[in-house]
């Protein structure tokens, strides 16, 4: 079976990392490179981060740090959920440091993508700094990317907002570059992911399933993601599990735009589910996800981790 080239763009994190361990394992998808981007902690922890995670699998995939702040505003970071690291609670082995490119991740995709002989996937599960930097450096990358599958935004409330999400509100520009560039976009959105959810049971099982397994469960430990008694939502998985198994999910092909002037809605991502603004759809949403289904799909590829 011909293995589906992606990039991933990421900002570990503690959900990333099990997004990034089901992609690394999974027999559909070839990981070309990870790029990395300031988001949930800074771009010199998340580019650590990844180095330690790919050290932890023995996986020798190329590493390109990218953009340190937003296109705009300062980062505000979201080390109140993921810790001070973005990775606290497991001992990692030493970064592989010798997997960072020194180009500059949006040099690195280019590059990636133009010498694919079939069109690549981006996989963004951080802001989208680094994707809008892509495609206002390099318009040329479009013609052989073959869609955009994302985790951020959402179809109702927000979780760094009143009505935006993390991702997107991180860097709205970018956002808008992005929603905006003519391709093909999976939006699997904050919404979706408060039902993505991984419960006590399931994380006793994680801690049974080899290493992969007993890491998750001591991320976990640390994650404010939901909590740990209730549940954890499982956001960044999303976007692995919708290239993976999109039959979980319920979607709706629609117009998306990027509020950039509101006082109150900045960073929100207006989904037109009913069609007011008279414009064509340029995304896929995913407006539902079959929770169950989704508990044993991210268990089974847990489990297929080493």
């Amino acid at each position: 079976m011909e293995k589906r080239p992606i990039i991933i763009d990421t900002d570990p994190g503690i959900d990333d990392a099990l997004a990034i361990a089901i992609a690394l394992f999974s027999e559909e998808l070839d990981v070309k490179l990870i790029s990395t981007v300031a988001g949930n902690v800074s771009l010199e922890k998340v580019t650590n981060n990844a180095l330690k995670l790919l050290a932890f699998w023995e996986k020798d995939i190329p590493v390109a740090a990218g953009a340190d702040r937003p296109l705009i505003e300062p980062l505000v970071d979201a080390s109140d959920i993921h810790g001070a690291t973005g990775m606290e609670g497991y001992d990692f082995p030493e970064p592989k440091k010798e997997l960072l490119l020194e180009e500059h991740a949006v040099n690195a995709m280019h590059r990636v993508i133009m010498e694919s002989k079939e069109p690549v996937t981006l996989m963004p599960i951080a802001p989208l700094t680094n994707i809008a930097l892509l495609f206002t450096m390099y318009p040329e990358v479009k013609d052989n990317i073959k869609e955009i599958v994302m985790m951020g935004g959402s179809a109702s409330r927000g979780n760094k907002g009143v009505m935006s999400e993390f991702n997107i509100a991180t860097d709205p520009e970018a956002a808008k570059i992005v929603f905006d560039s003519g391709l093909p976009i999976v939006m699997a959105g904050l919404d979706v992911g408060w039902k993505a959810l991984v419960y006590p049971e399931d994380s006793e099982k994680l801690l049974k399933m080899g290493k992969t397994g007993e890491m998750a469960y001591c991320l976990f430990k640390k994650y404010r993601g939901g909590t740990f008694g209730t549940g954890l939502k499982m956001y960044d998985s999303c976007a692995t599990a919708y290239l993976l198994c999109p039959e979980l999910f319920t979607v709706e092909e629609t117009f998306v735009d990027i509020e950039l002037a509101g006082s109150m809605t900045r960073g929100c991502t207006v989904v037109d589910l009913k069609g007011y603004l008279k414009q064509m759809p340029n995304a896929k949403v995913c407006t539902d996800i079959d929770g169950e289904k989704f508990r044993k799909w991210f268990l089974e590829y847990v489990g297929r981790c080493i």
